[in-house]
């Protein structure tokens, strides 16, 4: 049979001199679209492949960065669940919300700071969960004992808390990044978006034990950004804005506005001002962050926040 000068799809057939057989299985590592009998018919034939298996590997790496735009520009999930006690979509500022050790539930502000009454109506305390009715307790050791417990039970945001208190070295915690950085792993693997927004500014700024690096930064906002983190997502755009890639940035910006992050909006207004994005985009994005607002404000909300400023949620 005579020498085969271009790729054959058939798997049985040596690329180079067309020997047929079952133990065809050299394969080209780079393209894996041909295959050889031999590592010498592989070397003799590199000349005349390399052209179709740059163009292949050219043409299958722009295909799977727009597959994978595809994905990343979509609109994201929310990162949290609507409140479990007044059902109202979840601020995405860390104040608008609270985390509960004793039920692992996360509460809103409003709900968190409105009295909790029993079956008959009566005020039990302003110091139970309004889930579960634990009460609340100031004490260290409790907080991190029911920590643990949820943490025993795979709770991703508690995996990430205990992370962060190793990562700052408090609530009794020795500073840790290593096991910090660990902790982040295993919180973003059960679908903590926060967790990976955490690995991504380790990278991107680096932390002891950890150097910088943006293409591990920009893979793990990604992920983050993907599950809904809208401070993942601007970070993402501040970054494309350093490279250049202005377009890029503001579709980042455009979803972090619709998801609540305000520092989008502004970074979005900004660029309008000195004529660098259209006014339909930043009409589009003041839209999408009023939109979000409307969907996350209640006078209960608003009642915890003018009593106090830790509960502001926007």
């Amino acid at each position: 049979m005579s020498t085969v000068d271009s790729e054959v799809n058939d798997t049985s057939v040596c690329a180079n001199c067309g020997k047929e057989g079952d133990d065809i299985s050299n394969i080209c590592n780079k393209c894996n679209m041909v295959k050889y009998c031999n590592a010498a018919c592989k070397k003799k034939h590199r000349h005349k492949h390399k052209k179709q298996c740059e163009e292949h590997c050219r043409k299958a790496a722009e295909d799977a960065a727009k597959l994978h735009d595809i994905e990343l520009f979509k609109q994201p999930p929310p990162p949290w669940e609507d409140c479990p006690i007044c059902f109202i979509k979840m601020p995405l500022k860390m104040k608008g919300h609270k985390y509960k050790a004793c039920c692992g539930k996360i509460i809103c502000s409003g709900c968190n700071h409105a009295p909790v009454y029993d079956n008959q109506g009566n005020i039990v305390a302003k110091k139970t969960c309004p889930f579960c009715r634990t009460p609340w307790h100031k004490s260290d050791e409790v907080w991190i004992e029911r920590l643990k417990k949820r943490i025993e039970a795979d709770d991703p945001i508690a995996i990430h808390k205990l992370g962060m208190y190793y990562r700052d070295g408090i609530r009794g915690f020795t500073q840790d990044y290593e096991k910090a950085l660990e902790l982040y792993h295993r919180a973003g693997k059960l679908g903590c978006s926060l967790a990976y927004n955490s690995i991504g500014y380790a990278y991107e700024y680096s932390t002891r034990g950890v150097e910088v690096d943006k293409k591990k930064a920009v893979h793990y906002y990604e992920l983050a950004a993907m599950g809904g983190d809208s401070l993942a997502r601007h970070n993402l755009g501040i970054m494309e804005q350093k490279a250049g890639n202005k377009e890029r940035a503001v579709r980042q910006y455009m979803i972090a506005a619709g998801g609540g992050y305000s520092d989008s909006l502004k970074e979005i207004k900004e660029l309008y001002s000195h004529g660098r994005v259209p006014k339909e985009d930043y009409t589009k994005a003041l839209q999408a962050y009023q939109a979000y607002l409307g969907e996350i404000r209640s006078r209960q909300r608003d009642e915890a926040a003018a009593a106090d400023e830790n509960n502001r949620y926007y």
